[in-house]
């Protein structure tokens, strides 16, 4: 198992600028630390809920104000790191502070997009950070209740984040007058059911609130009429990890971490054609070169082929292009995929491609909740032509009518299921056009690409 010192080696044999902090606790980079190293005593001990106390006034110093903390947050540069990237501490400041009724704190720990396994592992080896981010959070937006909803396929990992919120309980983190403060906030753990679609907001909303997980319309978007109809603001458990060691150090600390309007770590989750799979957190910017040689480069007697930078819902780039590119927002989008859920997905020149899109299409298709038109038959159409043309019956036509098809579920969705059924499918037929046509040219059926 790569201890943490070895990776730091690692970082400074590639010449990557680190910026480590603990934040985040995953085997490969705090592979020193044991299973009993979650509980409060050591997250105290490393520094932690420092930050809470800080912004209460509880170390000496006269507190920070709602408008500090999120001040703190914009500077930060810190963006959303579920997938969407948007900007955090603007995303707080639409939260109407001065509502008069209940508001909420979610946090989406909904880890449903395949490659992605960061946030089990923040909430398993570290949970106690998630927590205190989520009292900060709440503390900044005047929010008194929250709820962090977990995948319902990581039930061990709902159990740890239920037994640190009895620890925070007990010390007093939690609850009413936090600390002898004024400033209460109760906080819940929701176990979800492995719904991939409950990963879009409003749907984990609509099954928070014990309905079918469905995506609502918006507007109106959830900081106005949110859980139960109230405002509500929805963040990642990886964004909400972020919060305590950007308190403590400042905003600007956290942004010189990565590069401008791209502040910070990221926890990239590398798996596919590589030596050693796993997460690996990096400073953003860092060149994609790099963190495929932490992840022990493509194996053994291979060259890279293509990756899915962000997860499966994000274009994928052939290795030319994504061999030239830095682990940022910015970067992939300008070569045309996302960073998405940071699902660095790696594939190798072993790999078919038509096969790869025939599972992340069956994939779309079977979690299409059903509710729109374009996305519940398209995602079909979508699956039906791909594994007509990999089983060596396809037709020239084809590949136009998939492209149509995509066309014609982008954008007409209610949520972003659609397209991330659409996107993978166009981003293979502009980069490896010519393997489908050699296929529905020689009409020879693949087998799935061997291990």
């Amino acid at each position: 198992m790569t201890t943490a010192a070895q990776v730091l080696a690692q970082f400074q044999a590639a010449g990557v600028e680190t910026c480590f902090h603990d934040r985040h606790i995953t085997p490969q980079i705090y592979a020193g630390l044991n299973g009993s190293n979650w509980s409060i005593k050591d997250y105290v001990a490393r520094g932690g809920y420092q930050a809470l106390r800080t912004i209460l006034g509880k170390d000496g110093g006269e507190g920070l104000t709602q408008d500090q903390v999120i001040a703190t947050v914009k500077e930060s540069g810190l963006r959303g790191r579920g997938g969407a990237g948007f900007p955090t501490g603007l995303k707080w400041s639409f939260m109407p502070r001065q509502f008069p009724g209940q508001k909420y704190l979610v946090c989406n720990s909904d880890e449903g997009e395949p490659g992605t396994c960061k946030d089990r592992d923040i909430l398993m080896y570290n949970p106690h950070i998630v927590i205190e981010g989520m009292i900060i959070a709440a503390y900044a937006m005047g929010i008194s209740v929250g709820y962090n909803y977990i995948h319902g396929e990581i039930f061990q990992v709902y159990e740890r984040f239920e037994a640190a919120l009895e620890e925070a309980r007990a010390a007093g983190y939690l609850g009413d007058g936090i600390l002898g403060s004024s400033f209460s906030f109760q906080l819940h753990a929701h176990h979800g059911f492995g719904a991939y679609i409950c990963g879009e907001e409003t749907a984990l909303l609509e099954s928070l609130e014990g309905k079918k997980g469905q995506p609502r319309f918006k507007p109106p978007f959830p900081a106005s009429f949110g859980l139960y109809g109230k405002p509500t603001t929805i963040n990642n458990t990886e964004t909400f990890a972020a919060v305590p060691w950007i308190i403590r150090n400042g905003g600007a600390a956290y942004l010189a971490c990565g590069k401008p309007n791209n502040g910070g770590t990221k926890i990239f989750s590398v798996s596919g054609d590589v030596e050693r799979p796993g997460n690996y957190e990096v400073p953003m910017g860092t060149p994609f070169s790099k963190l495929l040689e932490l992840a022990g480069g493509v194996r053994t007697g291979r060259q890279l082929k293509a990756v899915i930078p962000g997860g499966s819902s994000s274009p994928v780039l052939p290795a030319s292009i994504i061999m030239e590119c830095t682990m940022d927002y910015d970067s992939i989008a300008k070569a045309g995929s996302m960073l998405g859920s940071g699902a660095v997905i790696v594939m190798d020149d072993s790999r078919c491609m038509v096969e790869s899109l025939k599972r992340l299409s069956y994939f779309y298709m079977h979690e299409s909740c059903g509710q729109c038109t374009p996305c519940r038959e398209g995602t079909g159409w979508l699956w039906r032509l791909v594994d007509r043309i990999h089983r060596g019956e396809g037709r020239p036509a084809d590949m136009d009518v998939l492209d149509s098809v995509a066309s014609n579920i982008m954008g007409r969705t209610i949520c972003a299921l659609g397209d991330a059924a659409a996107m993978p499918v166009r981003a293979m037929i502009k980069h490896f056009r010519p393997e489908f046509e050699a296929l529905i040219r020689n009409k020879t059926p693949q087998a799935a690409p061997s291990a």
